[in-house]
């Protein structure tokens, strides 16, 4: 007999959405250099909205005079602010719908309640974004914490809709699928720390850079993660050399990755999960697509949105991978009826 969602699927699934916009919204806000578009915090300039009439102009300006009202990156921020917030009522609606069904037919309650610290953690990065003005290290976690909330949002849905991991699949599948989600989670990092860094036009040609296979770069200062606090980083403090060896690393990253998910896309369809591979073999190819379009195009806006959502897609294809090919124990919540398999069939 087939297995139906359980309740509280419709509102996880709709979150994880919500979460993908959120993740978009954010990347926009970067790409559009307003992540100080408002500086404070959650306010923008004291209001809940971007300051409009001349009353709350004369006020931005007497209390901000180092900030000038910019009204299209105010906005652009506030909008990510206001489905952000969105976003976190609706992981405490799921963290409080898991606390009355706790214990009732498999329902998970530790997954959302790491989602709604997860979520919290959020807002605070969200708050030191503006207040150490665009800290990389602060602007990369933030980052970072938008996809493991995605990720967990999706995990979260997988588990209340009701599908079932597939059964019998060899140990060394699942392990290189785990390898293969790490890989993946330390490519985002470098792309945040990319992005933070203002490193993504660092090198304009390919497969070279700077018409050199390796160019000189400076990786001390590249990665050196106790930068001064202090500073407004918009635009970056680096110099080229420092910015070249981040994207160079962020390429060779995208080469181990792309070489991994092949051999996984592989594995998959020897293991009869063929639509499975399917699925990230083109995934895959959209955001390698994407990455050298952003490099060839000189980092158009609509392109390098598409890549952090194609980012996205990625990690959320490695999590159903991932799922998928689990053990039942390890993908569903203890007491969960998936777990009691029918008479005479071994675990």
């Amino acid at each position: 007999m087939p297995r139906t969602s359980r309740p509280g699927f419709p509102l996880a699934a709709v979150a994880t959405v919500l979460a993908l916009v959120v993740v978009l919204l954010g990347a926009y806000t970067r790409l559009t250099h307003a992540g100080l578009g408002c500086p404070d915090w959650p306010g923008c300039y004291g209001f809940i909205g971007v300051p409009q009439t001349d009353a709350q102009l004369a006020h931005a300006e007497r209390h901000f005079p180092e900030a000038p009202v910019e009204a299209q990156k105010g906005w652009n921020e506030m909008v990510h602010r206001y489905f952000a917030g969105t976003l976190g009522l609706a992981i405490l609606g799921l963290a409080v719908h898991a606390l009355v069904r706790r214990g009732r037919d498999g329902q998970p309650l530790r997954l959302p309640l790491v989602l709604l610290g997860v979520v919290i953690t959020q807002a605070a990065f969200g708050m030191w974004t503006v207040t150490l003005k665009l800290w990389p290290q602060v602007v990369t976690a933030h980052l970072l914490g938008g996809f493991t909330t995605l990720a967990l949002l999706f995990l979260l849905s997988l588990r209340l809709s009701g599908a079932l991991p597939a059964l019998g699949l060899p140990a060394g599948l699942r392990r290189l699928a785990a390898a293969a989600l790490a890989l993946v989670i330390g490519q985002i990092a470098l792309g945040g720390w990319v992005s933070s860094n203002y490193a993504a036009v660092a090198c304009v040609d390919l497969p070279t850079c700077h018409g050199q296979w390796w160019p000189a770069m400076d990786f001390a200062n590249g990665f050196h993660l106790t930068q001064h606090i202090g500073p407004n980083y918009l635009g970056g403090q680096l110099d080229s050399d420092a910015r070249t060896a981040i994207h160079m690393t962020h390429r060779l990253g995208a080469l181990v990755v792309t070489l991994t998910l092949l051999a996984l896309a592989w594995r998959l369809r020897c293991e009869g999960l063929g639509r499975l591979a399917g699925l990230l073999l083109a995934v895959l190819a959209l955001q390698v697509g994407l990455g050298i379009s952003n490099v060839l195009f000189h980092l158009p806006l609509p392109v390098a949105v598409a890549h952090n959502g194609g980012g996205a897609l990625l990690l959320l294809t490695l999590v159903l991978v991932n799922y998928r090919v689990r053990a039942p124990a390890l993908a569903t919540e203890p007491g969960d009826p998936a777990l009691r398999l029918p008479a005479g069939k071994p675990a």
